[in-house]
């Protein structure tokens, strides 16, 4: 099964009782925004996730703004969802799969491979008829065992040491202006990783708002190497994860998530910073 399912294979799925639907809506700098609208509707039989209560942990001095919450407490909440290793989740968002795609990151690196994301948002599926409610669902509780893998993460120290070095490509998934360091809206320093190329994770939704397939994300990234290691970043490990589910459906067998991102970087003052672009 792939990473993306269609509004219509959804709808003909709702009330599958081995899935679990996922509302991830979220608006930075607005907290609240993405319960309230779910609270006001959602798709039906769908329970919500907060990106920053549920999806992250606390900010600290160092791991960026969106850290990864103790994966042991993370794992009793996915059970509580009535997640375990049988059940099939589709997660989806209304900001471009940004937040859902952090969701399907996470399930994936507990080992979870049966996480799969919403091709629109939510405003497309209300718009085309299908079903909504505003009851909140209360899952039957199930037991979720994570599988760590490991291999889909790299640390700030891991990056700093790949610097320069052949083979490896960072991928920086903020919007150019913030990628060449002409502003900075969020985080203390403007610019990137030494170094890094830019994709915007946005270029992964095509102009209806739907994700793009993988031959086109074939397309998106035909100017790297499938051999190589893509270590992906933006702000704060959000919207990178757009891009890794992108590469992967392109074929790339090396990708990482460097989770910290930028925010992360320049929280330790000896980071080199680049502005500009890379030749």
């Amino acid at each position: 099964m792939k990473n993306i399912v269609t509004m219509g294979w959804l709808a003909e799925k709702i009330g599958d009782p081995h899935m679990v639907i996922v509302d991830c809506r979220f608006i930075l700098g607005q907290s609240d925004a993405g319960r309230i609208a779910y609270e006001q509707d959602h798709i039906t039989g769908a329970i919500y996730a907060h990106l920053e209560q549920d999806l992250s942990a606390p900010v600290r001095e160092h791991g960026g703004r969106h850290p990864l919450p103790d994966m042991g407490p993370f794992s009793q909440w996915l059970g509580q969802l009535g997640i375990d290793k049988d059940t099939t989740v589709i997660a989806y968002d209304d900001q471009g799969g940004a937040m859902a795609s952090r969701f399907w990151w996470m399930l994936q690196f507990l080992g979870h491979e049966k996480v799969h994301i919403l091709e629109a948002g939510y405003t497309q599926w209300k718009a085309a008829g299908y079903p909504t409610s505003i009851e909140t669902l209360v899952p039957s509780v199930k037991h979720f065992i994570p599988s760590v893998k490991t291999h889909m993460l790299i640390s700030v120290h891991a990056v700093r040491e790949r610097l320069g070095q052949s083979g490896v490509v960072l991928l920086d998934s903020r919007e150019q202006p913030r990628y060449l360091g002409l502003q900075e809206p969020i985080d203390s320093a403007a610019g990137h990783i030494p170094g890094a190329i830019n994709s915007f994770w946005k270029d992964g939704v095509n102009a209806n708002g739907l994700w793009k397939d993988a031959a086109e994300h074939s397309i998106r990234f035909a100017h790297l190497n499938k051999e190589d290691e893509i270590i992906v970043y933006c702000g704060s490990g959000v919207t990178a994860c757009p891009n890794v589910l992108a590469l992967q459906e392109a074929g790339f067998p090396n990708v990482k998530l460097y989770l910290g991102s930028w925010s992360d970087w320049v929280s330790y003052e000896e980071n080199p910073v680049a502005t500009g672009g890379e030749e």
